[in-house]
């Protein structure tokens, strides 16, 4: 096999491993969910995968020591990404399908988009990003409307609107991280990023009376496993290794295939079932993505892996 064979097939492995695991995540929470508390499961999860990241950027010889300062930007970031961001779509799972959480959660690079540019100093956008925005919105509306017509809290509608807040939250915390230069590696950021968020979400547990004497039946250990390995390790060590050795303008296509993998996954091994009116929903949302991410394909490497570093 040629040097350059070898090559394609690895970029085609690292693709599969993004669109795959990182879309598979919405069903591995959606399964946890069922029998472990969701904050539990989303503090078990990150004290797991962010030591053993820092584990292995150690023997990676990437330096882990940081300044004071950097570490507690990456503490804020990781717990707006991670532990409110996160935290939230582990919530919201407890009542919405994997595959419309996933949907509600791909409004993150629509939030992302409309942040930079109103902001100081943020990048501009193109008309086919603002239609992009516009229709993301409209796709919102469509996907929720199903909750706003049951009146009253209904779960999905709670659901639904956790899920926004949490894309809202992950986006703060997304332009934050893109607009603070910190000298360190992405993979020591993400580390220390979960690290800290596994911590928090851990106060949080304690805070709120919750407990982690939890009957860990297979279900939730091969729900926390595989979160661990294929999310967070596997699937953002693959993800870093396409930013690299790849076009960042075909890299962001993440951002609407992991939908489709969530949706489809949902409804084979879940069987779960969008409504019509959520089709429709779910079609806004993917064009809208697609129209902010193309119109916007001059975005550094560094700003990619920070914008969406803790998807996995």
């Amino acid at each position: 096999m040629t040097t350059t064979s070898k090559f394609s097939t690895r970029v085609l492995i690292a693709f599969g491993c993004v669109y795959l695991f990182w879309g598979s995540t919405f069903l591995a929470i959606r399964v946890g969910v069922q029998v472990v508390p969701p904050f539990v499961l989303a503090s078990v999860r990150f004290l797991i995968a962010g030591p053993l990241m820092l584990v292995l950027c150690a023997m990676r010889g990437l330096k882990l020591r940081q300044s004071w300062r950097d570490l507690g930007m990456l503490a804020l970031i990781g717990i707006l990404m991670l532990g409110f961001g996160n935290m939230g779509l582990v919530w919201c799972e407890q009542y919405l399908p994997s595959g419309l959480a996933s949907l509600l959660i791909a409004s993150i690079p629509i939030f992302v988009a409309l942040f930079e540019a109103v902001l100081p100093g943020g990048e501009g956008l193109r008309a086919k990003g603002w239609w992009g925005i516009a229709v993301g919105f409209l796709g919102l509306l469509i996907l929720v409307s199903p909750g706003l017509r049951e009146g009253g809290l209904s779960n999905q509608m709670m659901g639904s609107a956790v899920a926004v807040f949490s894309a809202f939250v992950w986006t703060i915390g997304s332009v934050l991280s893109r607009r603070t230069k910190l000298a360190v590696s992405a993979f020591v950021a993400a580390a220390w990023q979960m690290t800290f968020a596994g911590v928090f979400n851990s106060l949080l547990v304690l805070a709120t009376g919750g407990s982690f004497r939890v009957h860990w039946t297979m279900q939730a250990v091969w729900s926390v496993a595989w979160l661990v390995t294929f999310g967070s390790l596997v699937g953002y060590s693959a993800y870093i290794y396409l930013l690299d050795n790849v076009a960042v303008a075909k890299v962001s296509t993440y951002a609407y295939v992991n939908p489709i993998v969530a949706v489809g996954l949902g409804a084979l091994l879940l069987h779960e079932r969008l409504v019509g009116i959520e089709y429709a929903g779910m079609a806004a949302i993917l064009v809208a993505v697609y129209l902010v991410t193309s119109s916007k394909l001059r975005v550094a490497k560094v700003t990619a892996a920070e914008e969406c570093e803790a998807i996995g």
